[in-house]
C-alpha cells in the first residue's frame, strides 16, 4: 500500500482546479495578461491596509471572537442597510476564513454525507468540489444557451429535486457565466425550495457588479423570517481583498452557537488585525468599490464588443459579475484552447471545463482590469480568433 492510497476516498476525489491548472502552466511568463482568475489589477488600496497594520501594530494578534469581533459585525449591518435596504442584526453575521470557508461551512451545516445539493452550472467549480469533499453529491442543472444569453429553466431544476436534496446552491451574479436571476426567478426558486422544504444557499459575491445599474437581485429582497436560507460572500471582489482570505455568512441568528461551533474546529477565527481593515473597508470603501465596477463595466464592453465583432464568438455582454464567458468558433476542446491561447497570445483565460456541465465549449475571462490592459488582451484574442 502507497501513502496515497492509504488516505481517505475524500481526499483522493478532490479534483484538480482546471483554472489553476492553465495558471501554474503559464505563471511568471513576461508580458501575460491575467484574465483567468477571478481577481482584479488593484492591490488592496491603502485606508483598508493601514487599519490592518495599525491593529497588528498595536498588539490585537491574540484569539477573538469566533464570530467575528462586534465592530465588524455592526460594520455589516450598516452595509446591508446601505446597500441592501435590510435591517439585519449583528446577530445574523459570522466572521470567515474567506467566501470559500463560507460556503463550505454552509454545506457542513445542512447536509449529511449522502444528502444532494444542486446547483445550476456551468459554476465555479469550489462548490461541487467543496459538497463532494463534505460527503454530499452535487446535482447539476445546466443552464440553457441560447443566442449568447443564458437562462433559468425552472422546469428542469424543479425535476432534479429528489427525496436526498437537502439544498439548493444559487449564485446570481453568477460565475462563469453573468446570468443574473430576475427578482421572479428567486420568487421561483423560493418558492420550489419552500415546497421542498429545502435550503438555499445563496452567494451573492458579485450583487453590487450589476450593469443594469444600482445592485441585483437579492433573495433579501423577498424571503420571510423563517426562510431556510444561507447567504455566502467575501471581501475580495469588492475592495480587491482576495489574498486575505476574509468573508462572512448571513444567517439566521439560531443558528448562532453551531456556526461558532463549525468555525472553532475548522478555523478558529479569523485574525483581529485582518478584520479591523475589513470595518473599514465596509465602512470607508464605497467610493473605491463604485469605482471598480465603473472599470469592470467599461472593460466589459472593450473585450465582448471586440470579439463579438469577430462574428466567431458566441456570447452577448454579461448582466452582471466579472466574466466574459466566451464561445468561439471551432473550440471543441477548452482546456487545450486554453494552453493554446496563452502560448500564441500571452492571454491567460479559464478553460470552461473547469465549470462543469454545460461549460466544456467555452473560455472564461475576468475583466475586472485596466481597461487598457483588457483592450490589448481583446485586440490579441481577435487576431487569434480570425487566424484560426
Amino acid at each position: 500500500m502507497t501513502i496515497t492510497t492509504s488516505l481517505s476516498p475524500r481526499s483522493l476525489s478532490a479534483p484538480e482546479s482546471g483554472i489553476v491548472e492553465v495558471v501554474n502552466y503559464a505563471r511568471g511568463r513576461e508580458g501575460v495578461i491575467p484574465l483567468w482568475v477571478g481577481e482584479g489589477d488593484l492591490a488592496t488600496p491603502d485606508f483598508i491596509s493601514r487599519a490592518a497594520a495599525s491593529a497588528l501594530v498595536a498588539g490585537e494578534t491574540f484569539y477573538t471572537w469566533q464570530r467575528g469581533i462586534p465592530p465588524l459585525r455592526e460594520a455589516l449591518v450598516r452595509y446591508y442597510r446601505r446597500r441592501f435596504q435590510n435591517v439585519l442584526s449583528p446577530e445574523n453575521f459570522y466572521v470567515t476564513g474567506s467566501g470559500m470557508q463560507a460556503i463550505k461551512l454552509a454545506i457542513e451545516a445542512v447536509t449529511s454525507p449522502g444528502d444532494e445539493v444542486v446547483l445550476l452550472t456551468p459554476a465555479w467549480p469550489n462548490f461541487a468540489a467543496a459538497a463532494e469533499i463534505s460527503g454530499a453529491r452535487p446535482v447539476s442543472v445546466p443552464l440553457h444557451f441560447e443566442h449568447g444569453k443564458w437562462q433559468l429553466d425552472l422546469d428542469r431544476l424543479d425535476a432534479a429535486i429528489g427525496e436526498k436534496t437537502r439544498a439548493l446552491f444559487i449564485n446570481t451574479p453568477s460565475n462563469p457565466t453573468g446570468w443574473t436571476a430576475t427578482q421572479d426567478d428567486l420568487k421561483a426558486i423560493l418558492t420550489l425550495a419552500r415546497k421542498h422544504g429545502l435550503w438555499i444557499i445563496a452567494d451573492e459575491i458579485y450583487a453590487l457588479y450589476y450593469y443594469a445599474g444600482g445592485r441585483a437581485p437579492s433573495f433579501l429582497d423577498i424571503m420571510d423570517d423563517d426562510d431556510r436560507i444561507l447567504f455566502v460572500n467575501s471581501f475580495s471582489k469588492n475592495w480587491s481583498m482576495t489574498g486575505w482570505r476574509v468573508g462572512w455568512i448571513v444567517a439566521p441568528p439560531a443558528m448562532g452557537q453551531v456556526l461558532e461551533n463549525l468555525i472553532q474546529y475548522s478555523t478558529s477565527g479569523v485574525a483581529q488585525f485582518m478584520q479591523r481593515g475589513a470595518v473599514v473597508a465596509l465602512d470607508e470603501g464605497d467610493s473605491f468599490v463604485d469605482e471598480n465596477i465603473a472599470k469592470a463595466a467599461l472593460s466589459r464592453d472593450l473585450l465582448c464588443d471586440a470579439l463579438i465583432a469577430t462574428n466567431r464568438v458566441e456570447t452577448l455582454k454579461p448582466d452582471g459579475a466579472l466574466y466574459a464567458f466566451l464561445k468561439i468558433d471551432g473550440v471543441t476542446d477548452s482546456r487545450q484552447a486554453a494552453i493554446d491561447i496563452v502560448d500564441k497570445t500571452g492571454v491567460g483565460l479559464a478553460p470552461g471545463t473547469a465549470f462543469g456541465e454545460g461549460g466544456s465549449l467555452f473560455m472564461r475571462a475576468c475583466f475586472l482590469r485596466d481597461p487598457a490592459q483588457v483592450a490589448e488582451a481583446a485586440q490579441r484574442l481577435s487576431r487569434y480568433i480570425l487566424s484560426r
